[in-house]
């Protein structure tokens, strides 16, 4: 009774049901895309150093994932169905674009052959066995970080508290990074998926200030 409450006060918690296609569609195309058409890669991605440590920010993404929802969802309803709005069709725009523009990545390095091991290095050795280097570009990773800061930002949560935006777009640039380093993406990659969140800023957010501003 108690959970009926709960979503009847707060429906639009079925917005999470999203992942279910997500993952189904993500994982499909992960098994079919075995050999991408097309190689993406820039000069930039030479000079970027392999950096195993960095698996720490790129696997807060989860965190950063359950912390913006989860708050949006309890204390300001109408940023998280912005969240979710922005998110979930970038995330839809890119498996289209990974199936009818097949692509991935030549970048990671031989493990065996760094001449170290250490935790770091098990952890990324166990991301990339399950993560395969195709499906890169646009990133999601990235995408949905830059929604997730931009959404939380502009919520009542951080409203007259410029730290935490800060933080938020700090935390979401880390992620970013984190994927050249650890040679999960193209500098490419990142920047077309941030380039993503760009519109739904004017699409949901410049209207509103115009509004309050007039």
């Amino acid at each position: 009774m108690k959970l009926k409450t709960l979503l009847t006060a707060r429906p639009h918690l079925a917005y999470q049901l999203f992942w279910v296609l997500y993952l189904v569609w993500f994982f499909t195309l992960d098994r079919l895309i075995s050999t991408p058409k097309y190689i993406i890669w820039c000069p930039l991605d030479d000079r970027i150093p392999f950096c195993e440590w960095f698996f720490i920010p790129y696997c807060s993404w989860f965190f950063l994932l359950a912390g913006v929802l989860a708050s949006l969802w309890w204390c300001d309803t109408p940023s998280y169905d912005k969240l979710c709005k922005m998110m979930f069709s970038g995330m839809i725009f890119c498996l289209v674009v990974y199936m009818i523009w097949p692509n991935g990545l030549a970048l990671r390095p031989d493990l065996a052959a760094l001449g170290r091991e250490n935790l770091g290095t098990w952890v990324m050795s166990l991301l990339w066995r399950a993560d395969s280097p195709t499906n890169v570009c646009p990133s999601i990773h990235c995408q949905s970080s830059a929604a997730m800061a931009l959404a939380f930002s502009k919520s009542a949560l951080a409203k007259h508290r410029p730290a935490l935006k800060a933080a938020a777009w700090l935390w979401a640039g880390l992620i970013c990074v984190s994927t050249v380093f650890t040679k999960q993406h193209s500098v490419i990659d990142v920047a077309c998926g941030v380039a993503l969140v760009i519109p739904w800023y004017f699409i949901l957010y410049c209207r509103g200030e115009n509004k309050q501003s007039v």
